[in-house]
């Protein structure tokens, strides 16, 4: 039987690896076993970071309404509760967004949440 290397293909792993982990410090992004660490390491906190960048989006948005109803003297409980029972579906992005952009438009769907 003819004796089978994987030399190529570790060695594209390596390369990989080290592509990855190129501006990590120090041994991080030169020896290879200190590099595949660090990337694990790095895709775990990619992917929870992703979930609280949405959550701090969410909370930041919140805010921006709940700043725009106190001035047109509601809450953002009542105002979200009235929206829902007004058959209005508006996500809180665009909400937000029209609460800083055009206080107009967010005082007309204010009226509409109230009645």
């Amino acid at each position: 039987m003819v004796r089978v290397r994987g030399v190529v293909a570790a060695q594209k792993r390596k390369k990989k690896v080290l592509k990855q982990a190129k501006g990590q410090f120090g041994h991080r992004s030169k020896r290879f076993k200190q590099a595949k660490r660090s990337v694990i390491k790095g895709m775990v906190y990619e992917y929870r970071d992703r979930k609280v960048r949405q959550r701090d989006f969410k909370s930041l948005w919140i805010i921006r309404i709940n700043a725009a109803c106190k001035e047109a003297d509601t809450t953002y409980s009542r105002f979200m509760n009235g929206l829902k029972k007004a058959h209005i579906e508006i996500n809180r992005k665009i909400l937000a967004e029209l609460a800083v952009s055009s206080p107009g438009a967010f005082k007309k769907l204010v009226n509409l949440a109230q009645c």
